[in-house]
């Protein structure tokens, strides 16, 4: 399922390191992963508290590690299907409309994200 949204306005992503990035976009952003990047997003946020619930109850450290690195595993995934989704969309609108500050973004972004 694809959804459209129009982004005329500047709007603001608080990056993993802090960082805050404002910017615009004036085209229609369509992005056909959006409702699984939320399930993943919910998933991993359940698998985060019950995480939480093993560290209160004072499980072994080794096991919370374990389930600490299927989290980050998951975000990963999550953060390649947003950004393959960027560069299908937003990235191919740019060009086409000669936009060449979404790509020095895009750069930005991917550094951050490799980190």
């Amino acid at each position: 399922m694809e959804q459209y949204q129009k982004h005329h306005q500047e709007h603001t992503h608080v990056l993993e390191d802090g960082t805050v990035v404002t910017h615009s976009h004036g085209h229609t952003h369509s992005h056909a992963h959006t409702k699984a990047v939320l399930n993943r997003l919910s998933r991993a946020i359940g698998h985060l508290e019950s995480i939480r619930r093993m560290v209160e109850e004072g499980r072994d450290c080794s096991e919370v590690l374990i389930q600490l690195s299927a989290v980050k595993s998951a975000i990963n995934n999550t953060g390649k299907v947003i950004l393959q989704d960027h560069i299908e969309h937003c990235i191919v609108d740019a060009i086409e409309h000669g936009d060449t500050e979404a790509l020095e973004e895009l750069n930005k972004a991917i550094d951050r994200f490799m980190k």
